[in-house]
């Protein structure tokens, strides 16, 4: 059911309706290195064949996990033959790209650059990671977006009606429900979508009527399993636990738990995700509730004992603390200023007063003299200075009026009134 036209193509109005960049590109035959980035079952492979039934340009074809730079060199080899190939270039598709390795990327780029091959890259991945730099900067790059549901249910119609490469010639049954739950489950993947029909069709017998009654709980053996747009080692992967982190930051309980279902389901490791939660409980929670920290460090140690399936349980503990909690990045704010100064600023000696003095002749020096004991004074604190004197008076950490530091706050803020009064 692959589409042999663009008048067939479903889907990817963004750069195939009318007068869009790359479907003029194809109708003028003025093809140039391009590169197509997406979800598996989104027309990738469909567009590359389209291109090269209406090019007049030699076309070959690569798959990067079985091709190697020899494959490479005898295409271009053959592309240089003037006998062979009078236009003295070549449409190269090279599939999975992101498969082929730098000196394989690298052997590509001279003769793209010099327009005797003309690529057509597609991949999975984000290019942008994957693919070389330079053949990135001499191709125009084209995102293509999963399926949505009408348009897979549009491609299982055309299927079950098509009578030459599909199912028309035969008295199928199938309930427009059953069909929408089909392109419901895909996700956007129209491979999926017509694979678990061709199997529905293939393992339902006839009735007596020759006809062939396709239900869903045939197409529920057949699919078992939504398909989620998720691998933990491609981009979907840093999009997910991206989303998750922000989700609880924004104090979105919801979305939080979403996309923590998401990364269970995708096969994320439980560890990694336990790591992210503690980051953020000291990140974005920080002061305003610093139980948030514990908690998340007791659920990365009981992740690591317990594992899944119970590990959902705590991560969702855990990852929902810190989602409901009030927010204080404080922490982060005030290490990130401090250590700005040490690296850029003259920051001075260490006062003599609290420094260290564990011989006579250090003490003899002025080490540790001055120093005031907090807990000899009422309330086990003293007006005394800490910071050194190039740097006296600076302020690093700013509490904020969130949750438990807002009693921070105000006990800090009448210290340092006190210090400014007593100065």
């Amino acid at each position: 059911m692959a589409p042999s036209d663009l008048d067939d193509f479903v889907g990817q109005d963004h750069i195939l309706a009318a007068n869009k960049l790359l479907r003029r590109m194809i109708e003028a035959d003025r093809i140039s290195s391009i590169i197509l980035f997406g979800p598996p079952g989104t027309g990738k492979t469909s567009i590359a064949k389209i291109i090269a039934a209406r090019t007049n340009t030699k076309y070959e074809r690569l798959n990067a996990v079985t091709a190697g730079v020899s494959d490479i060199k005898r295409i271009i080899s053959e592309t240089g033959n003037k006998i062979f190939n009078p236009s003295g270039r070549t449409l190269l598709f090279i599939d999975e790209i992101h498969r082929f390795n730098k000196a394989q990327q690298d052997a590509l780029l001279p003769h793209v650059e010099d327009g005797s091959l003309i690529l057509i890259g597609a991949t999975t991945q984000n290019p942008y990671f994957q693919v070389n730099k330079a053949l990135i900067s001499r191709s125009t790059v084209f995102q293509l977006h999963p399926l949505t549901e009408e348009n897979v249910a549009k491609i299982l119609n055309n299927a079950l009606t098509d009578d030459k490469k599909g199912l028309g010639n035969y008295d199928i049954r199938i309930d427009k429900s059953v069909i929408e739950y089909i392109a419901n489950v895909a996700n956007g993947d129209a491979r999926i979508a017509l694979n678990a029909l061709e199997l529905a069709f293939m393992t339902t017998s006839p009735d007596s009527s020759a006809s062939i009654t396709i239900t869903k709980d045939t197409i529920l053996e057949c699919m078992q399993k939504r398909s989620l747009a998720f691998d933990r080692d491609e981009e979907s992967h840093y999009d997910n636990i991206s989303a998750f982190i922000k989700s609880m930051r924004g104090s979105d309980p919801d979305a939080t738990v979403f996309y923590l279902a998401r990364a269970l389901h995708g096969g994320e490791d439980v560890e990694f995700i336990a790591r992210r939660i503690m980051i953020c409980a000291s990140e974005d929670v920080g002061m305003a509730n610093p139980a948030a920290f514990n908690t998340a460090v007791s659920a990365f140690t009981a992740v690591k004992s317990i594992g899944m399936p119970e590990a959902r349980i705590i991560l969702a503990h855990a990852a929902l603390i810190v989602a409901c909690s009030p927010k204080s990045n404080s922490a982060y704010l005030a290490i990130d200023r401090a250590l700005k100064d040490v690296e850029d600023r003259q920051t001075g000696e260490v006062p003599l007063h609290l420094r260290n003095a564990p011989v006579r002749e250090m003490k003899e020096l002025g080490y540790g003299k001055g120093y005031k004991y907090a807990h000899d004074y009422p309330g086990n604190y003293v007006e005394q200075e800490f910071l050194p004197e190039k740097i006296k008076g600076t302020i690093y950490y700013t509490p904020y009026s969130n949750g438990y530091e807002e009693k921070i706050k105000e006990w800090i803020d009448k210290k340092r009134k006190n210090n400014d009064i007593s100065n």
